[in-house]
C-alpha cells in the first residue's frame, strides 16, 4: 500500500503544473485576442497608438469582472447577477469582434467594416467606462457592508448561541426554579448589618425591612441562573440588586460564590454547544 506522503507530494506537484498551464493558456488566448481586437480598432478608425489600448478595454474588463465576482461571492444575488451580466456582455463583444475580424480578412486582403460594425465599436469605450465605474461602486458598497457586519459582534452580548438555544436554556432554568424545594423559612438567619455608605436601590416589590431575611441558597442560584439566561453574564452587583428586589438580603461573598457557580455552568453550556 503506497504511503500518503508520496501521494500528497504528487498532488501538490500536479496542482502546480495545472496552475502554470492555466496561466500560460490565459496568456496565449489573450495574445491572440489582442491581435484581432487591435486590427479591429485600426479598421474602426481608432488613431495610432490608441489602437493598442482598445483590446485592453474589452479583454481587460473581462479579467477585472471575474476578479470582482470572486470578491463579491458573498454579496446579494442581484449584485452577482449584475457582475455576471457585465462579464457576459464583454465576453460576447470580444467573441463577436474576433469573428468579424476573421471573416473580414477571409473575404479580402484588407479588413473593412460596415457602418453598423464601426458604430458599435465606437460605443464600446464609453460603455466600458460606465460599467467599470458602477462596478467600482457596487464593490465599495459590499465591502462597506462587510466592515459594518464585522464590527457588530464586538458590541454583542458575550454569550452567543444557536437560534433557539437561549430560549431553551431560559425555559429549563425557569422549570428548575419552579420545581426546587421551598425555601428554608423555619429558622431564618439574622440579617447582616448594613455597611456604612452602602447604597440601596429602591424597588416597588421590596418587602418591609422587618420581614427581610437572608436569601436561601436555592433562591440565590435560581436568580443567578435567570440573570445569566437573560443577559449572558452574571455580575455580582446585578445579582445582589436582583435578590434585594425580591425582599431578601445577601452578602457579597454569597453573591460572588453564586455568580461564579452560574458563570461556570454557562461556560460549560457554551463548550457543549460549540463541540
Amino acid at each position: 500500500m503506497p504511503s500518503p506522503a508520496p501521494i500528497a507530494l504528487a498532488a501538490v506537484r500536479g496542482s502546480r503544473s495545472i496552475r502554470v498551464g492555466i496561466v500560460l493558456l490565459a496568456a496565449f488566448g489573450f495574445a491572440l485576442s489582442y491581435d484581432a481586437l487591435r486590427q479591429m480598432a485600426v479598421a474602426g478608425h481608432v488613431r495610432g497608438p490608441l489602437t493598442y489600448l482598445f483590446p485592453l478595454v474589452i479583454d481587460g474588463f473581462i479579467a477585472i469582472g471575474i476578479v470582482a465576482l470572486l470578491i463579491l461571492r458573498g454579496a446579494p444575488l442581484r449584485s452577482r447577477l449584475y457582475v455576471w451580466t457585465l462579464i457576459g456582455a464583454a465576453t460576447g463583444t470580444s467573441i463577436a469582434a474576433n469573428v468579424v475580424h476573421a471573416i473580414g480578412l477571409n473575404e479580402g486582403t484588407r479588413l473593412r467594416l460596415n457602418n453598423t460594425t464601426a458604430g458599435a465599436l465606437s460605443a464600446i469605450a464609453p460603455l466600458a467606462l460606465a460599467g467599470a465605474v458602477h462596478l467600482y461602486l457596487v464593490m465599495n458598497r459590499h465591502l462597506a457592508d462587510d466592515t459594518v457586519a464585522e464590527a457588530r459582534p464586538a458590541t454583542a452580548p458575550a454569550v452567543s448561541a444557536k437560534p433557539g438555544d437561549g430560549r431553551q436554556i431560559r425555559q429549563e432554568l425557569a422549570s428548575d426554579a419552579n420545581t426546587m424545594a421551598p425555601a428554608r423559612t423555619s429558622s431564618p438567619a439574622p440579617a447582616p448589618e448594613a455597611k456604612p455608605g452602602a447604597t440601596k436601590i429602591p424597588s416597588a416589590e421590596k418587602a418591609p425591612r422587618s420581614r427581610q431575611r437572608t436569601v436561601p441558597e436555592e433562591k440565590l442560584l435560581a436568580t443567578a441562573r435567570a440573570l445569566g439566561a437573560e443577559t449572558g453574564q452574571v455580575p455580582r452587583t446585578a445579582l445582589e440588586e436582583a435578590v434585594r428586589a425580591k425582599g431578601y438580603t445577601v452578602s457579597k461573598d454569597d453573591a460572588k460564590k453564586a455568580a461564579d457557580a452560574v458563570r461556570a455552568e454557562l461556560n460549560a453550556a457554551k463548550s457543549g454547544i460549540v463541540t
